[in-house]
């Protein structure tokens, strides 16, 4: 087992991090910008060093000074938690020649899965169900016409190596396709430095529906089961739960086992997650890998009781899984919030200091966080502030432990998206289980209740 893990990130997920650690005797090392000097991060590690200032660009992804930090501190192992370097090959690549674990999959897997043309020809070859699409990056604006008319309207642009909804265009006619292609190249350049393309059919009102996934390097994989993550804005995941209401036993079995080959397929060690569209008939298609830990985690833990993260070191380290797939139970309901500072109707970002900040416990209940009284959410990161996750018996129960553990929320100082999130847990569709990709639009457009819900924060 490693004797010091390097945290390569910030917030709740570098605590999630360290209490894995705590918790398995690893001393741990915090990274932090100047501007996280203050952070619960930097106060619960063992050891921290500043990499830089506030921007990202210098600090949190900048390579040379994280690794620094790690031969300084004699840190054998890192661990890159979510977003920032979390899917960097190239990350990884300079761990392994400087002698330092990667708590990830190998750097050549993540390449592969990372390019999400490759990705989606490793996955055909695997089996997996695909959208039709293009066989890899598109060049030109001809040769997506060309293949846009044999897919037929409507078609999706996708950045090759996207992700979040950048470089990605929905195109409903030939008429709008030129100037969606070239959007999309150039909105892929800006955010990725690589310009390159893919085209696939679009559908209208999918759901979203991933697979976690552990696999140690000894031949080893199984599925934790799936999570529903349709409620979004912008590509971005606002509330996630685990099972979903639309995949029965029968299919849980049938996708989980698919994506159990798949990954033997690719050679896929540690934590990851295989993400689908699932159709109105129930089919499901491959969108992409996901190769890190999930924000959303929580959920299939609650589910499971499996702890993802300290399977992830554990794995990393050489261990075997500790348990088989005939040995994965699936316990009642889980659900998580994403609380973003952010105002709930115009979602407008609300940077500031927290004056106070109480989320009740209780049963069911588990919040990862890293706010705190009289903490400075920041402007220059995500704008999270806390995950919410309940586990209830069933989904009725987990619905309304949420409901009771954000009424009685208190967050003063900054804006949150509290009373969005009570509003969508009241939504008759929500409670149903009628859900989409497109629920936070039509969600949008319903008409306005005469009494808004108070804000608790």
């Amino acid at each position: 087992m490693f004797q010091k893990i390097l945290v390569a990130n910030r917030g709740e997920i570098a605590l999630r991090v360290i209490f894995a650690c705590r918790e398995l005797g690893i001393k741990t090392v915090a990274v932090y910008s100047e501007a996280d000097e203050n952070s619960l991060h930097v106060r619960f590690a063992d050891e921290d060093i500043c990499i830089g200032p506030a921007r990202s660009s210098d600090s949190y992804l900048n390579v040379p000074a994280i690794i620094s930090a790690a031969e300084i501190t004699g840190a054998d192992a890192l661990h890159p938690g979510y977003g920032f370097l979390s899917e960097s090959a190239y990350l990884a690549e300079v761990c392994e020649a400087c002698h330092i674990r990667f708590i990830g999959p190998d750097p050549s897997v993540i390449r592969l899965l990372g390019d999400k043309a490759k990705a989606r020809r490793a996955m055909k070859k695997a089996g997996v169900p695909m959208l039709p699409g293009s066989d890899g990056p598109v060049e030109s604006e001809e040769r997506a016409i060309k293949i846009a008319l044999g897919i037929g309207y409507p078609v999706i642009i996708k950045a090759v190596a996207g992700g979040g909804g950048r470089g990605m265009r929905i195109v409903k006619t030939p008429a709008d396709l030129p100037h969606a292609f070239k959007t999309a190249q150039r909105e892929a350049e800006s955010a990725f430095g690589v310009g390159d393309v893919y085209i696939e059919k679009y559908l209208d009102s999918p759901r979203h529906i991933e697979f976690q996934i552990l696999g140690d390097h000894h031949g080893n994989v199984v599925h934790l089961g799936e999570r529903e993550c349709s409620i979004q804005r912008r590509h971005q995941k606002l509330l996630e739960e685990s099972p979903s209401v639309a995949v029965s036993e029968k299919v849980r079995r049938k996708m989980g086992n698919l994506v159990v080959d798949a990954a033997r397929a690719v050679q896929y060690t540690n934590a990851g997650t295989f993400e689908f569209l699932m159709d109105e008939k129930g089919n499901f298609y491959f969108m992409e890998v996901n190769t890190r830990v999930q924000v959303e985690h929580p959920v299939t833990e609650m589910v499971t009781g499996i702890d993802i993260v300290k399977e992830q070191i554990r794995i990393a380290a050489g261990a075997r899984l500790g348990f088989k797939q005939s040995e994965v139970t699936f316990t009642g309901h889980a659900m998580e919030c994403r609380i973003n500072a952010e105002d709930p109707e115009t979602f407008v970002p609300s940077p500031g200091m927290i004056h106070a900040f109480s989320v009740p416990g209780g049963p069911g209940v588990r919040v990862d966080t890293a706010a705190h009284s009289e903490c400075l959410i920041s402007p220059y990161y995500d704008s999270m502030v806390a995950k919410v996750i309940v586990h209830g018996r069933d989904r009725q129960e987990a619905v309304a432990r949420m409901k009771r553990t954000l009424e009685m929320s208190v967050v003063e100082g900054i804006r949150t998206t509290i009373p969005l999130h009570l509003k969508i847990l009241s939504d008759p569709d929500f409670i149903a289980g009628r859900l989409s990709t497109h629920f936070m639009e039509r969600f949008a457009a319903k008409p306005k209740t005469s009494t808004a819900l108070a804000e608790s924060a």
